[in-house]
């Protein structure tokens, strides 16, 4: 019994010690095959996405150092930069973080950050330091993305910045940039983000965006106008110069506000388009919604009239030329020129609205018919300005020109025409020239050879009367005065210095003192210049 007990024990010892054996050997790997599958799934949980941007040049990026940032938080990095394969652009291959996913939309934008001066102001000056970096502009509007065309430029309002955008159609671009402020009463509250050609071709467009609060100041009736540069203007006040900024001498702006005596309107909703005009005086101009053309038809020079030049009565604009242009009348074998106009009838008031519809309600044209065919209105060239010689059409009523009707040229009603000022004081000037050379001057010369010499005997009798007044007179006058005087000095002795005959006589004294310096000057006069009681007393030469 007893060796087959110890037998037991031995066998229970040796099979214990052989299971812990095992369990030592194995759980090391284990435990590391689970720890690397957590660390594993935890790595591809946590992977964000790989995206490629397309840049012009790699300027400023380094491989494995330069960040991507999104509101100045990193959530990205580059991690290639290869060439496209025409080697014409630079491919930029970057990982993101875990939950970037939403902002990588077709409508987000990327961009390098690095120092720049546009628009008057300077950005990107912290990477003077620290780098260049690529800035995201993120949004979520977009589909899902995962290449994209970086931009050369940064864009100037980015997504969820409060505030409004605007169209604006200009005829030219200007001096306007990217970046450049824009104004309302000289405060700047917002700037270009953009521009191009509009669908046609025939305008530009201006993207500008206008920063909240100061986006409830754009309204239905407000007027943008082009505020680059300076603008001087010269009228009864004098010198006015107007401007913005310094800025927008430099690199231009753009100002808006509503034309004076216009009601606001109301709110202008996001994208609104508006017209921008030149500078600040356009935008005062009414804007009308009738135009009707005519043409005017010239058979002298319009050297100083261009398109834009006003139309004008008694003195106030009604319209603009248009279109002119030469041609030649092969009926009349002469020259013509033909200037097309626009005239806009809702400049013109009307006395007795009433009675005026009554009178051309059924024609809207009967009013210029009257005014031609029964008051005489013609058109002429006339002078818009001395200095720069330009030229204007004015509206002139001419009730004793010859009659004449309206007529249609291409379609356009035409209305009659007189010579200009310039070409009337020529035609003037002609005939005072002709009615001259009907005149006999020789006959005039000895007429005029007669009155002369009779001229000249009566210069000469008065010159002999001149030295008689100056030998005869002068001396006894002066003689005269002398017993004044003291007859004077004896009345003064009798009645006292105080006495009003004394006064009176001083009085008197003084006077024919004056009337004998008076006669004096008179009688010199005669005697150097006796021609001067004809033709008048003669300058010195020294005056």
């Amino acid at each position: 019994m007893s060796d087959g007990s110890q037998l037991e024990r031995h066998a229970a010892t040796a099979v214990m010690q052989k299971k812990r054996r095992v369990s030592l050997v194995w759980i090391v790997p284990l435990v590391a095959l689970v720890l690397g599958g957590w660390l594993a799934l935890k790595a591809i949980r946590e992977k964000g996405p790989t995206i490629t941007i397309t840049f012009a040049t790699a300027d400023g990026l380094e491989a494995g150092k330069t960040k991507i940032k999104f509101k100045d938080v990193e959530i990205g990095e580059v991690e290639t930069i290869n060439l496209s394969e025409d080697a014409s652009k630079v491919v930029v291959t970057a990982k993101m973080i875990k939950g970037s996913e939403p902002y990588l939309t077709d409508q987000s934008k990327f961009w390098v950050v690095r120092p720049r001066i546009s628009g008057g102001s300077v950005s990107g000056l912290g990477t003077v330091l620290s780098g260049a970096y690529i800035g995201i502009d993120g949004n979520r509007a977009g589909s899902p993305a995962r290449d994209f065309i970086g931009s050369e430029v940064p864009p100037v309002v980015t997504v969820g910045q409060p505030g409004r955008h605007f169209v604006l159609k200009a005829d030219e671009l200007g001096s306007l940039d990217i970046g450049a402020p824009v104004y309302y009463r000289q405060i700047q509250v917002g700037q270009v983000v953009g521009y191009g050609f509009d669908p046609d071709g025939k305008s530009v467009d201006v993207k500008i965006f206008i920063e909240a609060p100061h986006h409830t100041q754009v309204t239905e009736n407000t007027r943008f106008w082009n505020a680059s540069g300076f603008d001087i203007s010269l009228n009864a006040q004098g010198l006015k110069v107007e401007t913005q900024s310094m800025v927008s001498i430099l690199s231009g702006g753009i100002a808006f506000d509503l034309p004076k005596d216009s009601p606001p309107g109301g709110a202008a909703a996001d994208n609104a388009t508006y017209y921008l005009y030149a500078d600040h005086a356009a935008i005062q101009e009414k804007k009308y919604s009738i135009h009707n053309y005519y043409v005017l038809l010239f058979d002298e020079s319009v050297r100083g009239l261009s398109v834009g030049a006003p139309v004008e009565l008694y003195g106030i604009k009604l319209g603009e030329v248009v279109d002119l242009k030469l041609e030649f009348d092969a009926n009349r074998k002469k020259f013509l020129v033909p200037v097309t106009v626009v005239v806009e009838p809702e400049r013109l008031g009307v006395a007795q609205v009433n009675k005026a519809k009554e009178l051309f309600a059924g024609d809207p044209e009967a009013l210029t018919k009257m005014l031609v065919e029964q008051q005489g209105l013609r058109a002429q060239l006339q002078s818009a300005n001395l200095l720069t010689g330009q030229m204007m059409i004015n509206l002139v009523f001419l009730p004793d020109a010859p009659k004449a009707t309206i007529t249609t040229r291409d379609g356009l009603r035409v209305i009659p025409t007189v010579p200009g000022s310039f070409e009337r004081m020529q035609e003037g000037l002609g005939k005072i020239v002709a009615n001259l050379e009907k005149v006999k001057f020789d006959q005039i010369g000895g007429e005029l050879a007669q009155t002369l010499k009779e001229a000249k005997n009566t210069l000469a009798e008065l010159s002999a009367l001149t030295r008689k007044v100056n030998t005869e007179t002068t001396p006894k006058l002066q003689a005269t005065l002398v017993e004044l005087q003291k007859t004077l000095v004896e009345v003064q002795q009798g009645v006292g210095k105080d006495s009003p005959l004394n006064y009176t006589a001083t009085k008197t004294l003084e006077e024919l003192s004056l009337t004998l310096r008076s006669l004096r000057e008179l009688a010199q006069t005669l005697d150097n210049q006796p021609q001067s009681i004809i033709f008048g007393k003669e300058k010195q030469a020294n005056e």
